[in-house]
């Protein structure tokens, strides 16, 4: 079973598998990696000499640096224009791509059209068992680092990433890349080991093999296509040796394999490996020590962010109209009003996750409105949602060393080289994740994945999370909701402190005791419009909000108009 060539094709289809690999652990779904070989097998076949002249081992590393190189490029080739695409869609325009590529090499009389072109067999088990090695080392050190935790963002929740400053469309970019780079690589090692090169090799059964290879194997764990690999390779061999010659046999069994792995097994056979997490011993680290050299805050006074005239409007519909506001340093600014009074869609525009229709908004001097959210975030601005968008897989830790994304140093360049420094700066990373912990009062439960947390201790992570970004101005969207009284009074007090320690914060809630207690200013907007605006006890004492609250009393039903804190979640 385990012949010269079963060893070879385990080792060349984890190759292909990881160039699926990936991209999956960025939440995309790329059916091109079949074009990338071809075109890449092929050039390289045709531009590299034969062993003859420079013998079988530099020809066969020149032959994988051309290939390499001619996956590379085609995938920013097709990546850059096909990065915003998601999902299904994705996959169709890249098996597309790939088709057309196949098309084009059958049609070539360079290529030796559909019959193919015959290449010199130099690859060896051991040299296709080195390259895996590479492969799987390189996914190795990246899960670990500060780009891999990046990437797992993205696939975990877009826009939480968006807000904690990753480029999500760079990071895609670098993920495709990276794909096109193995896909050349398996193009090249698999032309110089089957002795003939052909189109058929890399068309859509191709481009599905290597798909199911990688879910079955799964992304839980960096070794997944390397187990995808092992099962799929041996499956026909243990086939042939009960002696079912069945061709219907292989198809049918793989299909069943990734059915069952989708409904009782999502994470692959990587998933029965138990995870090694990032962990933190609460006993041992000093959360008190100094985490990184993080960037300078504007004085207290300061203006942080100027809104003039800003205005959403949505199909004639205005969420938020005129809007005039100015924020300063260290200021605690609260936002609250009725139902669909337009406060969400407001710090929508101030964190650049949505443009304003009209009106301007410079919030750190950035100019927000065509300004991505990741280079709002990597100016100061960090936000929590409505609705917890926390990387639910992951421990409390993991959440917050991505939230440090901005502050920390990138790692994983050097954690492939295995430097000192790298191990240094992820300790660094670690103790500043675990202060942010402290702050809020998790230390205790970062090792809990977020799932795992009640719902109070979910919204003091998504804080902890933010904090870790080392913002200039936080902004929070309903931080007390659904907390009871204790854990409402917890968050104020918590609140309070970061204002101490010279934080802004922008937050909206419909507890108005705890506005009130809580803030230096307060906004009050009404069907998208500024109604008041003022101190806490001007705030109070003002007609106008507690009619837009409660409704104007009648004159003859004899109620008392008594300030009561509005509930409920807003849609505006």
């Amino acid at each position: 079973m385990f012949t010269e060539s079963t060893l070879v094709f385990i080792a060349l289809n984890a190759i292909f598998a990881y160039s699926f690999y990936a991209v999956l652990v960025a939440g995309q779904l790329s059916l091109g990696q079949a074009g990338f070989a071809g075109l890449a097998g092929f050039t390289a076949a045709a531009l590299t000499p034969p062993p003859l002249q420079w013998g079988p081992l530099p020809t066969l590393l020149f032959a994988m640096v051309v290939g390499m190189a001619v996956g590379a490029v085609t995938a920013v080739i097709l990546g850059l224009p096909t990065m915003r695409l998601r999902g299904v869609y994705l996959a169709i325009a890249t098996l597309g791509f790939a088709e057309a590529i196949r098309i084009i090499i059958i049609n070539s009389s360079w290529t030796g059209g559909a019959q193919g072109m015959p290449v010199p067999k130099v690859l060896t088990p051991a040299i296709a068992w080195i390259a895996l090695a590479v492969v799987t080392y390189w996914f190795a050190r990246q899960s670990r680092s500060r780009y891999g935790r990046a990437l797992e963002a993205i696939r975990e929740d877009e826009l939480a990433a968006r807000s904690l400053g990753v480029n999500v469309g760079g990071h895609r970019l670098s993920a495709f890349i990276a794909a096109g780079v193995l896909a050349g690589l398996y193009g090249v090692m698999w032309a110089y080991y089957v002795r003939l090169i052909a189109p058929e090799d890399f068309g859509f059964t191709a481009a599905i093999d290597g798909l199911v290879t990688a879910v079955v194997g799964g992304t839980a764990n960096f070794v997944g296509p390397l187990l995808g690999s092992g099962f799929q390779t041996l499956l026909p061999e243990v086939q042939r040796a009960i002696g079912i010659e069945a061709g219907w046999i292989r198809p049918f069994l793989s299909g069943l394999l990734l059915l069952i792995v989708i409904l009782y097994l999502p994470g692959g056979l990587a998933s029965l490996i138990p995870r090694r997490r990032q962990k933190v011993d609460v006993s041992k680290i000093d959360a008190d020590a100094a985490g990184l050299t993080l960037r300078e805050h504007p004085a207290r006074g300061e203006i942080v962010a100027e809104l003039t005239g800003l205005s959403k409007e949505y199909g004639g519909v205005h969420a938020v109209r005129g809007v005039d506001l100015t924020v300063r340093s260290g200021d605690v600014v609260g936002l609250i009003g009725p139902n669909g009074a337009g406060k969400t869609t407001l710090v929508n525009m101030i964190s650049g996750l949505i443009p304003p229709s009209g009106g301007t908004a410079t919030v750190l001097g950035v100019r927000v409105g065509h300004t991505a959210v990741h280079k709002i975030a990597a100016a100061g601005v960090t936000r929590t949602f409505q609705h917890s968008k926390l990387f639910n897989r992951l421990t409390a830790l993991e959440n917050v060393l991505i939230g440090a994304h901005l502050v920390a140093r990138p790692t994983f360049l050097r954690r492939l080289l295995w430097l000192p420094s790298a191990r240094r700066d992820e300790r660094t990373a670690l103790a500043h994740a675990a202060q942010c912990l402290r702050r809020v009062g998790m230390l205790e439960k970062a090792n809990v994945t977020a799932k795992a947390l009640s719902y109070g201790d979910q919204r003091r992570l998504e804080i902890a999370r933010a904090l870790a970004a080392d913002p200039t101005l936080l902004i929070l969207d309903e931080p007390a909701a659904g907390m009871n009284h204790v854990e409402a009074a917890q968050l104020s007090e918590l609140i309070r402190r970061l204002a101490a320690d010279g934080l802004t914060i922008i937050f909206i809630e419909h507890n108005v005791g705890m506005v009130l207690s809580t803030c230096d200013h307060i906004v009050v907007l009404n069907f998208g419009e500024v109604l008041a605006d003022g101190t806490p006890a001007e705030i109070a004492a003002d007609e106008r909000v507690i009619e837009a609250y409660l409704g104007a009393a009648t004159p003859d039903d004899g109620s008392d108009t008594a300030s009561t804190a509005p509930t409920g979640k807003e849609d505006a």
